[in-house]
Parts: C-alpha cells; structure tokens; sequence
C-alpha cells in the first residue's frame, strides 16, 4: 500500500505545526514544498520533508507533485499564506490538476 502524503504549500509558523500534528494523526505523511524550508523551523523539529520549490511557479509545483505522485499517493493539497494569500488560487489549481477536491481556482482569484 502507498503511504498517503498531505502536500503544504509553504509553511507557517504558527499553524504549521499544528497540521503536521494533525497529518500524522490521519495516518498521511506531511511534505512542505516551499521556497525557502529553512525559515520553518519546525520543518527539522518535526522531521517533515521539506523540498525547495518556486512556490510562485505552478509548472515548478505541478513537477514536484507529479515527482512525489510516482511514491507517495497525494490525500490533498493546502497552503499557507506567504505573504499574501495568492496560495490559495494555487492550491485550488493544483487540486484541479491532480484530481483532488479543493478551492475553485477561478473564484479564489476575484
């Protein structure tokens, strides 16, 4: 059986614990893809996997993903705000690309 992922796009200081808390008491493995993992310090408290990406690119994250898709089967898709909350359009295109259940793209962006 495939271990089952949660993807985070970015991170977060202060809810980001808590949902890799939440990830692995689902049973899913919590990866962040980030575009500087460092600045999370919980990354490494935590033991999460954390993969530098250009979390503005869509093509760079579609990548990745499909990457990860070839281990790992994705659950879902969410996001943190950083700094503005454009991640939000982007996870709703990533969930849309990947088949999972997630935010309209097209009504996050107005």
């Amino acid at each position: 059986m495939e271990k089952r992922a949660l993807i985070l796009v970015e991170g977060s200081r202060a809810n980001g614990p808590l949902y890799v808390q939440a990830a692995g008491r689902l049973g899913l493995y919590p990866i962040t893809l980030s575009s500087d993992p460092t600045q999370y310090d919980y990354l490494a408290a935590e033991r999460v996997e954390a993969i530098r990406v250009d979390t503005d690119n869509l093509d760079a994250l579609i990548q990745e993903c499909s990457r990860l898709r070839e281990t790992y089967e994705i659950a879902g898709i969410t996001g943190f705000p950083n700094p503005d909350e454009r991640v939000y359009a982007t996870v709703g295109k990533l969930c849309r690309y990947f088949d999972l259940p997630g935010p309209n793209p097209v009504s996050v962006e107005r």
